[in-house]
């Protein structure tokens, strides 16, 4: 149970690979995904962890490596949080940015198109902002927590 089949140095040079790794691939796959989980993503999300488990373990079961993997995971997220709050640029790329997807009643498709974002969730952020059609819509962004935030023209 303590005794470890690999280095512990390995453990954290595996950990941080597989969290870049995921890092990566969340963020390649668009704010939507990140901000409202559809059932599938939320599968496919767990279906991910598993996936990778082996490949940070390097097939030590043990309970050191767990922890010492574990540690690593939780370091090396404080640390991406540090540095993207000092490094905008660096915030840029981890969180994204936000994305202005209406102006003026004007609808930005190729922005919908590459944020995945369909037409049936545009339309659900207008409702529940008060909003019956895009014309009446002064603005809308898409923030990098894959929320709608939506300001109605002035009446």
């Amino acid at each position: 149970m303590l005794n470890v089949s690999i280095h512990w140095w390995d453990f954290v040079i595996r950990a941080v690979v597989v969290y870049a790794f995921v890092l990566v691939f969340l963020r390649v796959t668009g704010k939507r995904q990140m901000g409202q989980l559809a059932p599938f993503d939320l599968v496919l999300l767990l279906l991910i962890s598993n996936a990778v488990q082996n490949s940070m373990n390097g097939g030590d079961t043990s309970l050191v490596g767990g922890l010492i993997s574990a540690a690593t995971l939780l370091f090396f997220n404080f640390l991406v949080g540090r540095l993207t709050y000092r490094n905008k640029m660096l915030a840029g790329l981890v969180e994204g940015r936000p994305e202005v997807i209406i102006h003026d009643g004007h609808v930005y498709e190729n922005i919908l198109r590459a944020e995945k974002i369909s037409h049936d969730d545009l339309e659900s952020a207008l409702r529940r902002a008060g909003c019956s059609s895009t014309k009446e819509v002064h603005f809308a962004i898409l923030e990098n927590n894959g929320t709608i935030t939506v300001k109605k023209k002035d009446q």
